[in-house]
This record gives structure tokens, C-alpha cells and sequence, in this order.
């Protein structure tokens, strides 16, 4: 099979797809879990309204410095989760990663390791981007798992910058190369 003949956008269990409107109420819904917020990143858990994850998706879908996807499940092409590249700074060849896999019931399924073996290729192979980036807080030991299996290395850590009922937790800096990325072995997560 040649490069050309391979769908970058379509792994075994999951693929990239664009978001788009309707994809707004099932945004909203995640919102509505305080779990998968605080996974998420370090603000405040906030439910979301319809209209606010369609401006989302709008905006993203508008930006010359974002690539957002919904990550759809094959099988029946529900909307899984949510997955991109974040402020691209195109003479750097950098950006922001993140994903996150909306409900309970899809965590730990490997759609969410899958799908950022999808956004690597993309990133590196397509854009021809050099480094990517994300934060991760410490006590998302799931989300640390898969990074470090993706080739992600443990750049450093914003010592107690989050905290939750109470309690301070680190933000953990993790970067990926496209050198790094290119010497591992293909698939995801190997």
C-alpha cells in the first residue's frame, strides 16, 4: 500500500472527523460530568451550554492555527471524543496536543491512544510540525500511561499549580519530537 492509498484519518477502532453543529449537544452533555472536566485541564468545572460548544466548534473549525477533530468510533460512528493541535506557531513548527474521551463508559477502550497515533501522524507527517506539546495533571495516571507510551517525555512539572477539594496537585509538561516520534515503532502505542 503506498502513502497515498492509506486514509491518514481512519485507524482500526476510531477516526478523525470534523466537527460540526450537531456535534454541539453531545459537547454540552460531556460538560455535565465533573469527572471528565477535571480530567480535562486545570479550570474551574464548568457545565457548558449547546450554543457555547457550537462557538466552539466554530471557532476552532474557522482558526488557521487549530486542527480540532471529533474522534468517531467506527463501528457506528458515534462521537467518542474530541482531539487537536492548539496554537500552531507555524514558523516554530509547534503545537499544543490534547484529547479527551467525553463519556465513562469509552475511557480505557483505546480510542483515546489510537486517535493521538492518528493526530501524530498527521501533525508530524502532514504539517510537518517539529515539536508537540501538552500538560497533564499529575493525578491523571490513564492519561500519563498512554502519553508515555505515545513516546511523550516528562519535560518538567508546575509544581502544586492545580488544586481540587483541598489538595495541590503538579501540572506535568510532557513534549514529543518528530525525531523521537519517527525512531519508535509505528502503531498505536508501540
Amino acid at each position: 500500500m503506498t502513502t497515498v492509498d492509506k486514509d491518514m484519518f481512519r485507524g482500526e477502532q476510531v477516526r478523525l472527523a470534523c466537527l460540526v453543529k450537531e456535534d454541539a449537544t453531545i459537547l454540552a452533555a460531556w460538560t455535565q460530568d465533573s469527572g471528565f472536566l477535571r480530567l480535562q485541564d486545570t479550570g474551574i468545572a464548568a457545565m457548558e451550554t449547546e450554543e457555547k460548544s457550537l462557538a466552539f466548534i466554530e471557532r476552532e473549525n474557522e482558526s488557521a492555527t487549530s486542527y480540532a477533530f471529533g474522534l468517531r468510533r467506527l463501528s457506528d460512528d458515534a462521537l467518542v471524543g474530541t482531539i487537536g493541535l492548539y496554537e500552531i506557531e507555524w514558523a516554530n513548527r509547534t503545537a499544543w496536543i490534547g484529547v479527551g474521551i467525553g463519556r465513562r463508559e469509552d475511557w480505557g477502550k483505546g480510542y483515546g491512544t489510537e486517535g493521538m497515533d492518528l493526530l501524530l501522524r498527521y501533525a508530524f507527517d502532514e504539517l510537518n510540525l517539529r515539536r508537540l506539546q501538552l500538560t497533564v495533571i499529575a493525578y491523571n495516571a490513564r492519561a500519563i500511561r498512554m502519553y508515555e507510551k505515545l513516546g511523550f517525555v516528562r519535560e518538567g512539572a508546575y509544581r502544586e499549580f492545580v488544586e481540587r477539594d483541598g489538595e495541590r496537585h503538579d501540572l506535568f509538561l510532557y513534549g514529543l519530537l518528530r525525531s523521537e516520534w519517527r525512531g519508535r515503532p509505528q502503531g498505536p502505542g508501540r
